[in-house]
């Protein structure tokens, strides 16, 4: 008898806490609540996902949140196709917005062709490893080792290594998410909008000298493009012509007209022009490994 007492007791204690708990689990899922628009979801649902943060958010689930908030257009997806982003817009009944496109650009146009090498690398097929093993085999210590680990890291296959041991960027493909910037031990990729045409294809900042016998296409400082550019458009700094690419809308195709070694650049898409005055470089093979 004692037993089944017990057990009794126990049973009703137990369905009191049971109850108290699932009462205050209520009280506390009202006090609690957080709302969260629907329309998060549905927007969520029109994105690509591939999370690159190319939009500036942490994924595609924040820029869904943002976009519903009206923090950010729906144009700021620029993996997203443009009638996917129509969509979102019309769901949204917002505007659609207007996002300069922007893709990623490589300040380097020195190749095998014409960037002089100091030792064959035969290490990690890595521009990381590279850098880290001598800088590698390039004579130009600002340059690119052209061991292709930005179109290795490039989700999108924007990226392709050409025959001179360069990345070419696809316009069309590239998304702006910054993982070449990331992963290029050199520095020489940055995100830049696709109206920006003036461009300096260079970051050796060694004298000036030095620099041209290391790659024929480098930076010499001879300050022609400062002459012939806009105000304010172009300075000399460490040996080398920085443009202020904020700056980019008084850019003229006279500044690059004089450039000696066409390392100053116009940009129209996917065509790169030198000035009238550059070098003409025609050859293909690589230039031989330098004592």
């Amino acid at each position: 008898m004692g037993t089944v007492y017990s057990v009794l007791v126990t049973g009703v204690f137990m369905a009191c806490l049971g109850s108290m708990l699932a009462f205050f689990l209520a009280i506390a899922s009202k006090r609690l609540y957080v709302y969260e628009d629907p329309r998060i979801d549905l927007v969520e649902e029109l994105l690509p996902h591939s999370n690159c943060g190319a939009c500036g958010t942490a994924g595609c689930r924040n820029f869904a949140e943002k976009t519903v908030t009206g923090e950010i257009e729906p144009a700021s997806c620029t993996v997203n196709t443009a009638e996917q982003n129509k969509h979102i817009a019309a769901l949204l009944g917002v505007a659609m917005g207007n996002v300069e496109k922007r893709v990623a650009r490589l300040a380097c146009a020195g190749g095998h062709h014409v960037a002089k090498m100091r030792a064959h690398y035969g290490g990690l097929s890595s521009c990381r490893a590279a850098s880290v093993a001598g800088g590698g085999g390039k004579s130009c210590s600002w340059g690119c080792l052209g061991l292709g680990d930005c179109a290795d890291v490039c989700d999108f296959d924007a990226i392709v290594m050409d025959k001179q041991g360069l990345p070419v960027v696809d316009l069309a493909k590239c998304t702006a998410c910054g993982d070449c910037v990331d992963i290029c031990p050199k520095n020489l990729f940055s995100i830049q909008g696709v109206t920006k045409k003036l461009w300096m294809a260079c970051r050796n900042e060694d004298e000036p000298d030095a620099a041209e016998a290391t790659c024929e296409v480098a930076c010499t400082a001879c300050g022609r493009c400062v002459v012939d550019g806009a105000p304010g458009l172009i300075r000399l700094e460490k040996n080398l012509a920085v443009i202020d690419y904020e700056k980019n809308a008084l850019a003229q195709r006279a500044a690059i007209e004089r450039c000696p070694t066409g390392a100053i650049v116009w940009l129209d898409n996917e065509c790169i022009t030198k000035g009238k005055s550059a070098k003409k470089i025609i050859r293909t093979e690589p230039l031989p490994v330098i004592a």
